[in-house]
């Protein structure tokens, strides 16, 4: 790999202040983790270096906070832990980049080289614990470390993206460095679909008479991501997203027909049943199996992986490589005609919110999340957690921009909402965001409100607390469970009006009503400080909402 005569010179630098160095080449300005003596000579390199550290309140946050940060920057997240509970702990938030596709480094680390294989207090086998949940994993040692770090923000960032873990010994850290920093180099671009494969799509689009397209998270990296509205335009293609890949193409659009497998998966299963042909634009089954909502409606594939399905569905066509490069091929087609009418798309949509939105008694989540929408601007990034609110958010809120509503729908693990708020925050911090969470999900990672406050982010977090985990709590009463293990107490609160309570030192109000939290959370918005709005929702319509 050839070195870069621009970066530091070796002389006077140790391995962390070389790792730091090819990290900052590559355009990496923060690392999310939590200190030990292990990993302070890197703390101590990147204070020296340039890429700030943000403490943390757990490692897990960390992780999806780097996650975030690679989604909105298109550089890789850093999560840095220590030995054994850190890494374990960081493991949750690399997964979430690894089923999530997004580009991150996350290093470990660890005792001195002669301490490594021994019954050591703390001391677990990292590779085998990183390697099923990364894209590589691997061992830094003198002499490669420019080039072994250059390597996995090459591999992070080559499609798919992920999490690349590497692991840092103390005494390799603090070791004088060998090398220069090396420029971490060209990143691969997908192999180029066959022209004939992108033409025998085109032509089975053209013939159908009612196609749909589905949009999902594999559009999210495209380098020219209006080749999505160019493509639905052009064709006249009524399009549904996944929850993941909301907002690539503006949901006010009069041919977007909304979210699938979410909230009212049954109204939506519908209208595609309807379709002649489904034609997946960057449809990764990670998020949802194609299976499990197409029925028998032939599939044109386009993404940058071949079709991952049973043999249950019937793969008319599929181009398969550089997305761009077989959008542009559709965008650049002739159009035909097909049977939608702007009439029937339009009814189908309101038809669709409104089923979302059905009487029910008090603050329910429906109206919460409408204020939240109404306030929050249309460039504002919304970022959620999991739960019944998921369900409810992604079919119910409307997304205007790309990278503007984060969730994890690989993954899907409880506790993203928060470090993915500050994370975005961080990254964007000119555009408004707001964190929309359950009462679970909160106090899974409550501790991340002083990371805000210590980072003076102006974050407002709305949790809709309606004292139970009200996913679970549907679960069970549809198979006739009790509720056991699934009431979490908190849905008393502080009358409304009250004085403020407070989280961290990060001011805290109860709300009841829309009226107040309209009010508060444009206060918040206007805040210089992060700000917990904790709204006290009756969750009655859920039973109805979420899985039908």
């Amino acid at each position: 790999m050839p070195d870069n005569a621009g970066s530091a010179k070796v002389r006077g630098m140790n391995n962390a202040d070389l790792i730091v160095a090819t990290l900052k080449e590559a355009g990496i300005g923060h690392g999310f983790g939590i200190p030990s003596g292990n990993v302070l000579p890197l703390i101590e390199a990147m204070r020296k270096g340039g890429i700030e550290f943000v403490l943390t309140a757990h490692e897990g946050s960390a992780g999806f906070a780097a996650d975030v940060m690679g989604r909105m920057t298109g550089r890789p997240g850093l999560g840095i832990a220590t030995l054994g509970p850190g890494a374990t702990n960081l493991a949750t938030g690399v997964g979430d980049a690894f089923l999530d596709r997004s580009p991150m480094i996350a290093i470990t680390c660890n005792l001195n080289r002669d301490q490594l294989g021994r019954r050591i207090q703390m001391l677990i086998d990292h590779h085998t614990l990183f390697r099923p949940i990364t894209k590589a994993s691997f061992a830094l040692r003198p002499g490669r470390i420019g080039e072994t770090v250059a390597a996995a923000i090459r591999i992070a960032l080559t499609e798919p993206q992920g999490p690349v873990h590497l692991d840092l010994p103390e005494d390799v850290t603090l070791a004088p460095a060998e090398e220069c920093s090396p420029v971490p180099g060209d990143i691969p671009a997908p192999d180029s679909p066959s022209p004939e494969s992108v033409a025998e799509a085109t032509a089975r689009i053209a013939g159908a008479k009612r196609p749909v397209a589905v949009i999902g998270a594999t559009a999210m990296r495209l380098r020219e991501p209006d080749l999505l509205r160019a493509v639905v335009e052009r064709h006249n293609l009524p399009f549904a997203t996944t929850t993941m890949a909301k907002g690539m193409v503006d949901e006010d659009h009069p041919l977007s027909i909304g979210c699938i497998e979410r909230a009212r998966r049954q109204v939506q299963r519908r209208f595609l049943a309807g379709a002649d042909l489904v034609v997946g634009l960057g449809y990764d089954p990670i998020e949802v199996e194609y299976e499990a909502w197409i029925g028998t409606v032939p599939l044109v594939h386009l993404d940058i992986e071949a079709v991952d399905t049973d043999g249950s569905v019937d793969i008319a066509r599929q181009a398969v490589g550089d997305l761009d490069a077989i959008l542009e091929g559709l965008a650049g087609t002739e159009p035909a005609a097909n049977d939608w009418t702007a009439a029937e798309v339009a009814a189908h949509r309101e038809a669709f919110q409104a089923s979302l939105r059905p009487d029910a008694p008090g603050f329910a989540p429906h109206r919460a999340i409408d204020v939240v929408r109404r306030v929050l601007p249309r460039d504002g990034i919304l970022a959620f957690d999991v739960g019944a609110h998921t369900h409810q958010i992604a079919s119910q809120w409307t997304a205007h921009e790309g990278r503007t509503f984060l969730i994890t729908n690989g993954w899907s693990s409880m506790g993203f909402g928060l470090p993915a708020a500050i994370a975005a925050k961080i990254a964007a911090p000119d555009r408004p965001a707001v964190c929309l969470i359950g009462d679970g999900c909160f106090q899974m990672t409550c501790g991340e409100l002083a990371t805000a406050k210590r980072m003076g982010l102006a974050l407002p977090v709305v949790v809709l607390n309606d004292g139970w985990l009200g996913l679970i709590k549907v679960k069970q009463m549809r198979r006739q469970y009790a509720h056991v293990g699934t009431a979490l107490g908190t849905a008393s609160g502080p009358d409304e009006g009250s004085t403020p309570e407070h989280y961290f030192g990060v001011p805290a109000v109860g709300v009841r009503t829309p009226e107040r939290l309209g009010e508060a959370l444009e206060a918040a918005l206007a805040a210089d400080e992060p700000c917990v709005i904790e709204a006290f929702v009756d969750p009655t319509h859920y039973d109805d909402t979420v899985f039908d």
